[in-house]
């Protein structure tokens, strides 16, 4: 079994890696420096299921479907960076996290690399689409929105710890409360005609998917 302190090796290793293939304009330790501060945001204490855990199987994904990506790296940098800010009593977290990402980037990728980020960032904050024109830049997002609902397809088992980690994120409110929160939540999803967007993720895990959310919809009326 890997250590906590290898995956973060293995998971830094592969944040350089990205970072360098986009540009040449970084020393080791600004590239240390960036995947540090990383570190930090991920291991906070408010946080249970939006870890470092949750970038490594997003990762695990990634590794699965780089090969159909137009701008891998682009994605793979989204991946690290697209909940880096996160505080379970606050609605602008996607946001902060786009913001957080480009300064940290500007200095070492062009502008339209890090305004790019930014974009596919937001665009996980209710993942829709933004109109794209490029049709590479609409296939490449779609993708990163269903590796972030990955989750939801996942066994039983999977998504009733995910489950149980967004409830403790979310302790801090009343079970009725957030009984009632957490079922709007899921109803929308359900009531989106498809919850992946890509014939990858949809034809493997659109139907679990329902399930587990029904389930789940089942066991928070019970509350």
């Amino acid at each position: 079994m890997k250590t906590v302190s290898n995956k973060h090796d293995e998971l830094g290793k592969c944040f350089a890696q990205h970072l360098s293939a986009m540009t040449s304009d970084t020393l080791p330790k600004q590239v240390d420096r960036l995947w540090q501060d990383i570190v930090t945001r991920y291991g906070e204490p408010q946080r249970a299921y939006h870890t470092l855990n949750h970038i490594e199987q997003l990762l695990v994904e990634f590794e699965n479907i780089k090969q159909v990506l137009s701008e891998p790296h682009i994605i793979a940098l989204v991946l690290y960076y697209h909940d880096v800010i996160y505080d379970p009593t606050r609605s602008d977290n996607e946001l902060k996290s786009a913001e957080f990402a480009t300064d940290a980037l500007s200095p070492y990728l062009s502008s339209e690399q890090y305004q790019h980020i930014h974009a596919l960032i937001m665009m996980t904050a209710n993942h829709q689409l933004d109109t794209l024109v490029d049709s590479d830049k609409y296939n490449d997002a779609a993708y990163l929105l269903d590796m972030d609902l990955s989750i939801l397809g996942a066994p039983w088992s999977a998504y009733e710890q995910y489950a149980k980690a967004i409830r403790q994120e979310y302790k801090h409110i009343a079970d009725d409360d957030y009984r009632d929160g957490r079922t709007a939540v899921l109803q929308v999803l359900l009531a989106h005609p498809k919850l992946y967007l890509t014939d990858h993720y949809y034809n493997q895990l659109e139907t679990q998917a329902r399930d587990n959310i029904k389930r789940e919809l089942t066991s928070l009326a019970a509350l």
